[in-house]
């Protein structure tokens, strides 16, 4: 990871809200709104957005936490768009502002951590740990 250059990094992420995207279609709540962890996918890709040229060979992000603040809800049909800064780097796990907005109308605000990972080590360690539960559970 270019550690140096990452922080300030912005990327962005859009979408326009169908109706499988709602609350109502994932059984999240009872309402045809856009499902809160639609916000959270949407932030997600802003986040890997603004890191990617800074990523070595081989090296991605998972997500660690997230804490989410939604001010506003969104119907079918909305044109939304989420930012992400990159505003800290400690430790290997990579912080991030966030923001959701529908035009000018704020949505949501985040503060995302994500953990920065070697691909293959740990898809391999993923792998090999629904083995082991798998085998447990027979």
């Amino acid at each position: 990871m270019q550690a140096e250059s990452v922080l300030g990094a912005v990327g962005i992420s859009q979408m326009v809200v169908r109706p499988g995207d709602t609350a109502l279609a994932h059984g999240s709540g009872d309402m045809p709104i856009l499902s809160s962890s639609l916000l959270v996918t949407l932030i997600e890709s802003a986040c890997n957005s603004a890191i990617t040229e800074f990523l070595d060979n081989g090296e991605t992000t998972t997500l660690a936490n997230v804490e989410l603040e939604i001010h506003d809800a969104l119907g079918i049909g909305s044109e939304i768009q989420g930012s992400a800064t990159c505003v800290s780097h400690e430790d290997g796990v990579l912080g991030f502002a966030c923001e959701i907005h529908d035009g000018s109308r704020l949505i949501a605000t985040s503060v995302m951590r994500r953990a920065l990972v070697e691909r293959v080590t740990f898809l391999a360690r993923t792998a090999a740990f629904s083995l082991i539960t798998e085998g447990s559970q027979k």
